[in-house]
């Protein structure tokens, strides 16, 4: 079998790639385009993350292999350009299950391997982040607006608005969440 490739090293040429990767982040999506989808950030050993995408006719091959906080080797998938606005990793690859794609237990990988790394408040306020990113933020909640439902492109969406103080700096910062209504 194939040597562990480290996450740094994966190019999109071929598919027959094998690693071990701790799933950091893991949420089921729903899209009218794309049907329900698994979605994932690994790490690897070295701190390396990359985005990971399960389409809906694999979801139910592989939902059962795959929960947050697990380590895996993963064998025979695809690697597509990661693009678009609100991207979870700075990886310029996007990591695709193939109905080929093998996944298989194996040590666990340290528990402080966690992938956060926060930002400062004050870079986020100033508008000097890549906005195509998404960033990790920690702070103390000082205010939590009850659930709003609100219209987002035609479809009704709830909305919560999140204000974190950050004890570094006399700064606050509003994060507005929304989550999609299934339907």
């Amino acid at each position: 079998m194939a040597a562990i490739t480290a996450v740094s090293d994966l190019k999109p040429f071929k598919t027959m790639w094998k690693i071990r990767v701790k799933i950091i982040r893991l949420w089921k999506q729903y899209s009218a385009s794309g049907g329900l989808t698994i979605e994932m950030v690994l790490i690897d050993s070295n701190g390396v993350k990359i985005n990971t995408s399960v389409k809906k006719d694999l979801v139910n091959q592989f939902d059962s292999f795959l929960s947050q906080g697990s380590s895996k080797i993963l064998i025979n998938f695809s690697l597509n350009p990661s693009c678009g606005s609100y991207r979870t990793t700075i990886n310029p690859y996007k990591i695709g299950f193939l109905s080929t794609t093998r996944v298989r237990s194996c040590d666990d990988l340290p528990d402080a391997l966690t992938g956060f790394e926060p930002v400062n408040y004050m870079d986020i306020l100033d508008g000097t982040l890549n906005t195509d990113y998404l960033v990790d933020v920690i702070g103390q909640i000082v205010e939590l607006t009850p659930i709003e439902v609100v219209s987002a492109n035609g479809k009704e969406t709830h909305k919560l608005t999140v204000e974190l103080r950050n004890e570094k700096y006399d700064a606050s910062l509003y994060i507005l969440m929304y989550s999609y209504v299934m339907i």
